[in-house]
């Protein structure tokens, strides 16, 4: 018998979560002009956008910069995978900013270390911080942890946490599916 997959955040509740990130966001960074936001490619570029474009109509479109990261040639499993490069777009510059890496999911952290290393070739942050919207948090391979989180979840490793994004699936939603 198969398990069926899990909702575990949709609608009202999803625009709400990324809200309350926003909101933490401006606790720590004000109005913006020494921090950028970095949204790892493929799936960090969508909540990038969202919290970005949500910041501008909160803070009455204070400019904030936000960048598309592609971290493919950055994976310790490239050569291994059949891996898709995706686009860089970062237009302004990181030395000495606060960076707000984003990312969807953040599983095993592997996938955060090579964001580290790929940003590394566009300067030297002052601070760089971790937004994700779905922590597992009893999966990592390295010891990354996130600073601002929409949601954790426990979770085993036969699971996947897959999030759904208006913009591609038609649909704002977070779903835990079983193998």
């Amino acid at each position: 018998m198969a398990i069926q997959p899990k909702v575990i955040l949709e609608g009202k509740q999803f625009e709400v979560t990324i809200l309350r990130l926003c909101h933490q966001l401006i606790e720590i960074h004000d109005d913006f002009k020494d921090s950028v936001i970095i949204g790892l490619q493929p799936r960090g570029v969508y909540l990038a956008n969202r919290i970005s474009a949500e910041l501008r109509k909160i803070l009455k479109n204070k400019k904030v910069n936000c960048g598309n990261l592609d971290i493919t040639f950055y994976r310790d499993d490239f050569r291994r995978k059949e891996l898709i490069p995706n686009s860089t777009t970062i237009d302004f510059t990181i030395e000495d900013k606060n960076v707000i890496m984003v990312d969807d999911v953040l599983f095993t952290g592997r996938t955060i270390r090579a964001g580290l290393d790929a940003m590394l070739a566009f300067g030297r942050p002052k601070d760089v911080e971790l937004l994700v919207l779905v922590d597992r948090r009893f999966s990592r391979n390295v010891p990354i942890q996130a600073k601002y989180t929409g949601m954790v979840i426990d979770s085993i490793e036969s699971q996947n946490v897959k999030v759904d994004w208006k913009e591609l699936e038609g649909k704002d939603r977070i779903t835990l599916l079983s193998k």
